[in-house]
């Protein structure tokens, strides 16, 4: 994580909860998506799932993280660029899907802009791409 997460949460006008940062931390450990049945795992007993639910909808909310829905139509949230305001994600680049290990990473690669019919305005767009990431890409060199 870049910034610490008491910033973040001061940035954002929320207080600082031990549960809060906890959850910020455990996700900007990994260069990918988390979804909130592994973030449960990780935390374990510290936080309970109703409490974690209501924390990643606030950071949500907030402009904090943004969901990505992965093949299995699960959730899985990263922690926005700077660019995320309340209500307004502007995280607007490529997500990667992994089809062998299921991870989910953000590519710096933009979302090329779209031309929106008459009549439709885009809040966002997103855009993903399927295929087998960097580190299954090299065990799949290394087992051949």
């Amino acid at each position: 994580m870049k910034q610490d997460p008491i910033n973040i949460l001061r940035e954002h006008d929320l207080k600082h909860t031990k549960q809060r940062v906890r959850v910020l931390e455990e996700i900007a450990l990994d260069p990918f998506a988390i979804s909130q049945p592994e973030l449960e795992k990780k935390l374990g007993k510290e936080i309970d799932r109703v409490t974690l639910y209501r924390i990643l909808n606030i950071y949500e909310d907030k402009g904090i993280l943004h969901r990505i829905m992965d093949l299995n139509g699960t959730a899985n949230y990263a922690i926005c660029s700077s660019a995320c305001t309340e209500h307004h994600h502007h995280d607007e680049h490529v997500h990667f899907n992994c089809t062998s290990c299921s991870k989910i990473y953000c590519l710096e690669v933009n979302v090329p802009r779209i031309k929106m019919p008459g009549g439709f305005t885009a809040s966002s767009v997103t855009s993903t791409a399927y295929g087998i990431c960097e580190k299954c890409n090299v065990k799949s060199v290394v087992q051949n």
